[in-house]
């Protein structure tokens, strides 16, 4: 495996698509790669760990309380973020231009800031249970890129108004987004892991 700028699992698949999957916090590049290749069975897959850690728990960026975030922090480990596209594209010789972020938690949140800020890096992405995790300077220009926001009604971790804000700049930006909500906590459910897979499947991906 390339020695790479982030630890990381690079599983590839039958289709011209990679699905770079995010963990949340606790997490590390393997948790995910199940869930991912279940809603995308063909896609290539590059699965990065957080470089934060949080009493060991490994994280994407830093936060300063549950749910206040290191905006500094937040935007160094984006911007790394975005960069390690490129350079994982260049190693394992897929299409840069064909990346889909599906993140969960602090996944989700890292994989929106590097939406808002680096929007070249990505051509869409789902995101499970996202917030807004910081406000841009500037519109990004996402013309037509397609967003899926899944949404808990009951997450503690994720205020109402903090997701629909995420929407809203997303949607301002240009972005195709479709949030949806569903009636339960921080967790998922099998009927949102079906509507991430047909939000895939739609994209193109089978």
């Amino acid at each position: 495996m390339p020695d790479l700028s982030f630890v990381h699992r690079y599983v590839p698949g039958s289709s011209k698509f990679t699905v770079l999957v995010l963990h949340g916090t606790g997490g590390n590049e393997d948790d995910l790669l199940p869930l991912a290749r279940e809603v995308v069975p063909s896609a290539n897959l590059l699965s990065p760990r957080g470089q934060v850690l949080e009493h060991g728990m490994p994280r994407f960026f830093r936060r300063l309380a549950m749910g206040v975030f290191d905006e500094q922090d937040l935007k160094r480990r984006a911007k790394a973020l975005a960069a390690f596209v490129p350079e994982a594209a260049a190693a394992y010789k897929f299409d840069a231009s064909r990346v889909y972020a599906l993140g969960y938690s602090n996944g989700a949140n890292i994989a929106a800031a590097v939406l808002l800020l680096h929007p070249g890096a990505l051509a869409g992405g789902a995101l499970l249970r996202a917030v807004l995790p910081l406000e841009p300077a500037s519109p990004p220009s996402l013309e037509g890129k397609p967003v899926l926001i899944a949404a808990g009604a009951d997450d503690p971790y994720s205020d109402r108004s903090r997701v629909e804000a995420l929407s809203d700049r997303l949607a301002g930006g240009g972005a195709n987004v479709e949030l949806r909500w569903a009636q339960r906590g921080h967790e998922l459910g099998a009927d949102e892991l079906d509507t991430v897979r047909d939000w895939f499947r739609r994209q193109g991906m089978q």
